[in-house]
């Protein structure tokens, strides 16, 4: 299955031709979609295409010309086929808005790829040329997807994203029966779902860089004034950073102080834009001054010691040499900080996290739990084999 220039792809820019077409979805034993989309100057993306492959027909849909998308993503979310996509956060959560549900069974390449040993996460284009030997144009990859029309180029661009996904598939998943790893992915991919539905249910307000270490009052404020910006930014439809900038708001926090005076004196408050907002700023901050104690929202975890940051760096380079000689992607086991969690909890210290951390569950905890208990108690040693290999650490009992 090569790429060629000649290959045929309907093109779909109504209401009719849609239901048309999502009427005949509801036969096919998969689905590959992906999607195009444009995010920067918007508070949510702006979804331009919609490029579907279910093995038997190809299909771009127009986001922007057909006005009821609805009827695809219940395609999506109803019968019983399989789902396939490629880093697929962005096209769930375009269908979490839409249907308010996501596919019953999801099959993410990217995911997939870093069970049987390709690096994680790993491009389309990697995909295509190390599981199928093929290679992907890449020469649309700053097109303006908003303007109309679009070049018979760009779309064959688009529709080469989900051109290879059904093969990409069914390739990766042969060996993940030969390693004995379908119950991995299917657990791996509910997690991720479930990671997935929690981060949208909840609000994303630690994201707010440089909020670490600050006290259970200051992130209050963090906190009211993060929920101003989103508000803010969905009525005016921009970027919530383009509204007010992190730093800004972390630095309005630390000062604690609702006086109007204070808050115009910060450097960066005096845009025109925000200047005019100053009453609701200091509105904001003042709710979070008054909020009684016990409601101020907790401090994040303490950072890690410096014998957990010693131990925790020394387990990864660990994990990088077995992971690599299990065919498996280092960067999906988990990281540095996935494994400070892991020797906190497993050492039973004070600095423990309160939810059993991710090495210590399902698949990763049969995968590395024994090895790095031998580790931990001395049981296993490492040493240096060949320096210039791929796997350089050899693990000795």
């Amino acid at each position: 299955m090569t790429w060629k220039d000649s290959v045929n792809y309907e093109s779909i820019t109504t209401d009719a031709q849609l239901q048309e077409f999502c009427q005949g979805l509801a036969a096919c034993s998969w689905i590959a979609f992906d999607t195009e989309f444009v995010s920067e100057n918007s508070y949510r993306p702006e979804l331009c295409l919609i490029q579907v492959n279910t093995g038997e027909r190809l299909a771009v849909i127009d986001a922007l010309e057909v006005h009821d998308l609805r009827p695809f993503w219940r395609a999506i979310i109803d019968g019983s086929h399989e789902t396939i996509v490629h880093a697929g956060r962005s096209e769930m959560d375009f269908c979490l808005l839409a249907v308010d549900r996501l596919p019953k069974r999801l099959f993410d390449v990217q995911i997939a790829a870093g069970l049987i040993g390709i690096e994680f996460p790993a491009g389309y284009g990697t995909l295509v040329s190390k599981v199928l030997g093929e290679s992907s144009q890449k020469a649309e990859t700053r097109t303006d997807w908003r303007k109309r029309p679009l070049s018979k180029r760009q779309l064959d661009y688009a529709i080469q994203d989900v051109y290879y996904l059904g093969l990409i598939r069914d390739r990766i998943f042969s060996q993940l029966e030969e390693l004995g790893r379908q119950s991995w992915i299917k657990e791996e991919t509910d997690s991720w779902c479930e990671d997935l539905l929690r981060a949208n249910s909840s609000e994303r307000w630690r994201r707010v860089s440089g909020n670490s270490g600050l006290d259970r009052r200051t992130l209050a404020i963090v906190h009211e004034l993060w929920k101003w910006r989103e508000g803010e930014a969905s009525h005016r439809d921009q970027p919530a950073r383009r509204v007010l900038r992190d730093d800004l708001i972390v630095e309005l926090a630390k000062r604690q102080s609702a006086d109007v005076k204070r808050i115009r004196a910060v450097r960066g408050m005096e845009r025109g834009d925000l200047a005019r907002k100053i009453g609701d700023i200091a509105s904001c901050i003042q709710r979070a001054l008054s909020l009684p104690d016990d409601q101020c929202p907790p401090r994040a975890p303490r950072e890690p010691t410096p014998q957990l940051s010693v131990l925790g760096q020394f387990l990864f380079a660990a994990l990088s040499s077995i992971c690599r000689s299990a065919q498996l992607a280092p960067n999906l086991v988990g990281g540095p900080n996935d494994l400070r969690d892991w020797i906190a909890w497993r050492l039973a210290s004070t600095d423990r996290p309160r939810r059993v951390p991710k090495l210590a569950c399902g698949w990763r905890a049969e995968f590395v739990g024994r090895i790095f208990d031998d580790l931990l108690s001395g049981k296993t040693s490492i040493r240096i084999g060949d320096p210039a290999s791929d796997c350089p650490l050899i693990l000795e009992s």
